[in-house]
């Protein structure tokens, strides 16, 4: 017997998952974009939070069975595990990675520009590194938390 299929998730399974990333790529880049940019990287990943907390939303509702109290649980943990998973936590360990990174090369005397690119360098390169673990992370936050109010 064939497991179950895992429905098609267009904010999980398609390039849409990218723009959850939008406010650490402009935390990378804060050097050279500026505050102003980097607050509308935060809306564009706040966004996709809204548009996937919207879906699972619609879904839960559309499904027929789930009682109101399902989805209003299925919606807060959607809102939560988003935002902390998607903006909150990855764009505060950019932020940090990049303070972190320019504090031990300014006293290495690199000139600014060098500095600069090696500072968006580094906050670009640990982006793949830490979307796993703070996922994790979030999941294992919420199992022991919030989740066992689960209806």
């Amino acid at each position: 017997m064939d497991p179950p299929q895992r429905e098609h998730d267009i904010f999980k399974d398609t390039p849409v998952r990218l723009l959850g990333y939008a406010n650490e790529v402009g935390e990378a880049l804060r050097g050279f974009i500026g505050t102003k940019w980097v607050r509308f990287s935060y809306q564009v990943a706040t966004l996709y939070v809204v548009a996937d907390t919207l879906d699972k939303t619609a879904k839960s509702l559309s499904r027929g069975k789930d009682t109101v109290t399902k989805t209003v649980f299925v919606t807060t943990d959607t809102l939560i595990w988003q935002m902390l998973a998607s903006v909150i936590i990855p764009g505060f360990t950019i932020n940090r990675v990049c303070a972190f990174t320019d504090y031990v090369l300014i006293r290495t005397k690199m000139p600014v520009t060098n500095r600069m690119v090696v500072v968006t360098g580094a906050g670009l390169a640990v982006i793949p590194f830490i979307i796993k673990p703070i996922d994790r992370l979030v999941d294992y936050l919420l199992d022991r938390s919030f989740r066992k109010l689960q209806p």
